[in-house]
């Protein structure tokens, strides 16, 4: 049986003073669920466990996210986090600091409905 998504939320999060991807990534994630509220669940008598949460990061810098670190985080689902190319970094031309910006797309999945 095949999955139907129900939600898409997009959010932005950012590391000023650390270049910590992870962090950053881990903020545009809270972003993007910050601004959810699902009755769906309760109205139809469905658990939350039964949600599947796919939640894409981009980073200048996939590889210095800790994906599983970001999944434990997750409030509810079971939850994948996948770090690609995106983002932004900028650097401030005074100090040389680089401001790192990352981009979450999180969707939500049920089991489709026959």
């Amino acid at each position: 049986m095949s999955d139907q998504r129900f939600i898409i939320e997009m959010g932005m999060g950012n590391d000023q003073y650390g270049q910590d991807y992870t962090k950053a990534a881990g903020r545009a994630i809270e972003d993007a669920i910050r601004h959810s509220s699902i009755p769906m669940f309760a109205a139809l008598g469905k658990d939350p466990k039964e949600m599947r949460v796919q939640v894409t990061v981009g980073v200048q810098e996939p590889e210095k996210v800790d994906c599983d670190a970001l999944v434990a985080h997750l409030p509810r689902g079971r939850a994948e986090v996948k770090a690609v190319f995106g983002g932004m970094n900028v650097t401030n031309p005074d100090d040389g600091n680089v401001l790192v910006i990352a981009s979450a797309a999180v969707e939500a999945f049920l089991p489709k409905q026959v």
